[in-house]
């Protein structure tokens, strides 16, 4: 019995460290412009289908990430030029729509380049399982949690310690002082973009072993990572990290315990839950947003 939980325990960390990323996308992208980025997931496909495309066409799996990661984030940039910052004044549904819009064109430039077919990355350091008190783990898990740890703490000290990520934090907190301080408010929107997309890059890049890469993979990503931000409380970094972590597991134990065919309605039922009775999230306060 403990080992069938820790089983599930362990799937649903793996997964949800996935969903945190995208969730810290998401609160970065929202405190810098206050734009919920529905194209959130294609960053993921995007670094998915160029690593395992470029492996397989001989390119050593780091360059293959390191380019599948720059892909992205020129990607997000030009979200972020021609789409989000042309409305900059419109309503926050209008802005949504906007982002939508760029998700469903994205993945129709990805079905153009990639096609429909499932892509395949090989595991980073084989396939045998490893033992945990009775559960079983694939390596390549390791992978996934250890390289979103490093991601979250490098994040972390990339608001703290440069000079770039304090103007995003100062943005966050108010946009117009920022701008009378001298931050090019446009220049952090970009570089918020483009730091979201490289997250969500190397996120697929290396869930791709696992879960395989296809040109609709990032929907569910995205919209699951978008719960992880609004259960931690939109805006929070460390929230969407935890809410990522709690969305994976329950996730994981709703398809051991009850059925695998309601695994993704988990995630609605947790946000439903979440707007009817938390709107502001487990960490979230009313009127403030933190990175």
């Amino acid at each position: 019995m403990f080992a069938e939980l820790l089983q599930y325990m362990l799937s649903g960390l793996t997964i949800g460290a996935i969903y945190a990323l995208a969730g810290l996308g998401f609160s970065i992208i929202y405190n810098a412009s206050h734009v919920i980025n529905f194209a959130q997931g294609e960053f993921i496909m995007v670094g998915g289908m160029a690593s395992a495309t470029l492996t397989a066409s001989g390119v050593p799996l780091p360059l293959a990430i390191l380019i599948g990661c720059g892909g992205a984030m020129l990607v997000g940039v030009l979200v972020a030029k021609f789409a989000v910052e042309r409305a900059r004044n419109a309503s926050t549904v209008t802005l949504i729509i906007i982002t939508i819009g760029a998700s469903i064109f994205l993945r129709g430039i990805a079905e153009l380049i990639w096609g429909k077919d499932f892509k395949r990355l090989d595991a980073f350091s084989g396939e045998t399982p490893i033992q945990v008190l009775g559960a079983s783990m694939q390596p390549q898990s390791l992978w996934v949690v250890g390289t979103a740890g490093v991601l979250i703490v490098a994040i972390g000290l990339f608001f703290n310690k440069t000079l770039t990520g304090k103007a995003i934090l100062a943005t966050s907190h108010n946009r117009l002082a920022a701008q009378l301080v001298g931050i090019d408010v446009k220049r952090v929107v970009l570089a918020s973009f483009a730091l979201s997309a490289a997250l969500g890059a190397i996120g697929g890049a290396v869930v791709a072993p696992i879960t395989f890469s296809y040109t609709e993979m990032g929907i569910m990503l995205g919209l699951k990572g978008f719960t992880a931000a609004v259960l931690g409380g939109l805006g929070h970094g460390p929230g969407a990290v935890a809410g990522g972590l709690i969305v994976g597991v329950a996730e994981a134990l709703g398809a051991g315990y009850i059925s695998s065919a309601y695994k993704d309605a988990v995630a609605f039922v947790i946000i439903l839950a979440v707007l009817l009775f938390m709107p502001n999230g487990l960490f979230g306060k009313r009127g403030t947003e933190r990175v």
